[in-house]
């Protein structure tokens, strides 16, 4: 049994599971990681819309946690998404 097959079993749609492999590829040893959104579309040849929906059905399926994160300015920055 893989490590990611219960990624592969559920009925998540496609765009989910490829950003959560993403992601998946890019955490630290704390499950964490920190692209931005415009990164990620990039990285995946997909639209910033699409990863915006993918993020939103991995965070209802609990399979990440998104937390917003911010600079000592005060301005936004990437979000953190912690793998669960």
């Amino acid at each position: 049994m893989g490590r990611l097959d219960y990624l592969y079993q559920t009925e998540l749609p496609k765009r989910a599971k490829l950003v959560y492999l993403y992601l998946y590829d890019r955490m630290d040893k704390e499950k964490k990681a920190w692209p931005s959104i415009k990164t990620i579309a990039e990285s995946l040849s997909i639209s910033r819309s699409t990863v915006k929906r993918a993020i939103h059905d991995l965070e209802k399926a609990s399979l990440i946690r998104k937390e917003p994160h911010y600079r000592e300015n005060g301005s936004a920055t990437s979000n953190r998404y912690y793998l669960l």
